[in-house]
């Protein structure tokens, strides 16, 4: 079955979260990249227009501007490890938590083959886990990848974790994914 890496929302905002994940998914991303296997990475992101009153973008409703990522913001960008490994990959704009939402994420997926989506990054618990689920639900065989997800705190990251693994998919650690794929 052909597999894609989904390396959601690695960026500069980020960063804090990412400590315990980093190197993880740096390694699926190499040993992706050496097999030519599909590597897509997402940037989460709000026009300038999303950020303006009246907020039609849910998001934004309930974080607020402030709480909010613009778009071409310092904060926006890719951090510099994933900017440098995502080189030449194709980068999903996104303004919610669901990588599927308001893109052609799953157009792109299908008109490459794929039958199996792992998913790395951050948030665990909202927009990995939300991008994972609603793979699952477009009928992609869907892996978290635990050790290769960062969040807020641990608790967050276990109960974005748990929530997945109940009803939607394996949740599965980085050296399982590159034994099962042999890479």
């Amino acid at each position: 079955m052909k597999t894609a890496l989904l390396v959601v929302d690695m960026q500069v905002v980020f960063t804090p979260m990412t400590h315990n994940c980093l190197s993880n998914i740096l390694l699926l991303d190499s040993n992706f990249k050496a097999k030519s296997l599909n590597r897509i990475y997402t940037q989460h992101g709000h026009t300038k227009e999303e950020l303006t009153p009246p907020f039609k973008n849910q998001l934004v409703k309930r974080w607020g501007v402030e709480g909010s990522i613009a778009k071409y913001s310092p904060d926006w960008e890719l951090m510099p490890e994933i900017k440098k490994a995502s080189d030449g990959c194709m980068i999903i704009a996104k303004n919610t938590y669901d990588a599927f939402l308001n893109t052609d994420l799953q157009g792109v997926l299908e008109r490459r083959g794929i039958g199996r989506v792992v998913v790395c990054g951050v948030m665990t618990d909202f927009c990995c886990d939300t991008t994972a689920r609603s793979a699952f639900n477009r009928g992609f065989e869907t892996l978290l990848v635990g050790d290769a997800c960062g969040t807020a705190n641990e608790k967050q990251h276990e109960e974005g974790l748990n929530g997945f693994r109940k009803a939607f998919g394996d949740v599965v650690k980085t050296e399982e994914v590159v034994e099962m794929l042999g890479l």
